[in-house]
């Protein structure tokens, strides 16, 4: 197909309904009028009227204005994509279940029925040299398809080993960093915010402070207050992150590089909700993200303080990937039943609301609660 053909919705046809900007489909394709509409036969008022719906019918019917091949074949030279529904498999009647298992998707069939991605071949090409609109590409990213192996993104190893993770690397990783920041904020709430050297410097210096009894008893009742304030801001975090950056669906722009970006963050999570090494973040894209908001802690905050809230929010960080994967595939007790069947209902409901993953709280505060 010509890099110029693209598909696209029936929403995006709509868009273009004027007469200088005038959008009509025919037999399943879109054709760009707005320049053919002053050399119109008939005028340019019958084609205007239709702009943006289909022209199928009224090219058929002789009684309003009477179309000969030629004018068929002079239509294709405007020719600029098809429509396509799609396939809709998440909808609003969707139950939650405790025994929920998805039926593993037909990837030939997928394929020639919504010409979106093809699950035999690596992702990542195929989004960057897609040739949807962005409507098209949300519409289909949110329909969750399934394989009984997780898919490649990259064809080439060594990138592919960063977008695979078991979810048990997160608390390998993470949780002796967050330890050791925990013990610099115990240490400096002990000898002083500034009195200890800079991690570059001497990573070491509060592993030696400990060693040498240099923390005091009265550091625990700061630092341990600093660390349950940042478990309250990873859950602003989570769903922070969640709502207005893993779901900046409506702000994105319709370019290649943006549906490109927001498939590696978060649209091939809702592509392939089951594939158990994309439920959890990756340490790389992980470190990126906390970077400008470690950063701003310290901003914010004397070292102390900082620290002991970054190790509360690793913390909850952990928590919140772990339980993430749990929710996709473990069954667990009542609570965290019920988390899953909310949170499964994101992806098979209504991926607009329910951005809480370990707890509804910011959905009741921001009023995205979803009824399951």
């Amino acid at each position: 197909m010509s890099k110029r053909i693209r598909i696209f919705t029936a929403e995006d046809v709509e868009k273009h309904s004027t007469a200088s900007d005038c959008w009509v489909t025919r037999n399943g394709k879109v054709y760009d009028v707005s320049v053919f509409l002053p050399d119109h036969p008939g005028g340019d008022d019958l084609i205007a009227n239709f702009a943006g719906k289909d022209i199928g019918a009224i090219m058929k019917d002789a009684t309003e204005h009477d179309h000969s091949d030629s004018a068929y074949d002079m239509l294709d030279e405007y020719c600029i994509g098809r429509v396509r529904a799609g396939e809709n498999i998440v909808r609003e009647d969707w139950e939650a279940t405790d025994d929920f298992e998805p039926e593993e998707t037909d990837v030939t069939a997928d394929f020639e029925k919504n010409e979106f991605l093809d699950l035999r071949r690596p992702l990542f090409w195929q989004v960057w040299e897609a040739n949807f609109s962005k409507a098209y590409y949300m519409q289909q990213v949110h329909q969750p398809r399934h394989t009984p192996e997780s898919p490649r993104l990259f064809a080439q190893w060594y990138l592919e080993m960063f977008t695979r993770t078991s979810w048990y690397i997160v608390p390998i990783f993470w949780l002796p960093i967050a330890a050791y920041i925990f013990v610099r904020s115990l240490v400096q709430f002990s000898i002083g915010s500034y009195a200890l050297p800079l991690f570059s410097t001497d990573p070491g210096a509060p592993l030696r402070a400990v060693a040498a009894g240099r923390v005091v008893p009265a550091a625990f009742a700061k630092a341990i207050p600093c660390f349950l304030a940042g478990n309250l801001i990873w859950t602003l975090l989570e769903y922070g992150f969640h709502r207005f950056l893993f779901h900046i669906d409506g702000a994105l722009p319709d370019h290649t590089a943006a549906l490109t970006l927001h498939f590696l963050m978060h649209g091939i999570h809702h592509y392939l909700p089951m594939d158990r090494l994309r439920l959890v973040m990756p340490p790389l894209m992980f470190s990126v993200l906390q970077f400008p908001m470690t950063q701003l802690a310290h901003l914010l905050f004397p070292p102390s303080m900082a620290n002991g809230i970054i190790s509360g929010a690793f913390v909850f960080y952990v928590l919140y990937d772990c339980t993430h994967y749990a929710l996709h595939h473990t069954r667990l007790p009542a609570y965290v039943r019920e988390l899953k069947k909310y949170h499964l209902a994101h992806h098979y409901k209504n991926f607009d609301l329910a951005f809480g993953v370990t707890s509804k709280l910011w959905d009741y505060v921001f009023n995205t609660v979803l009824t399951v």
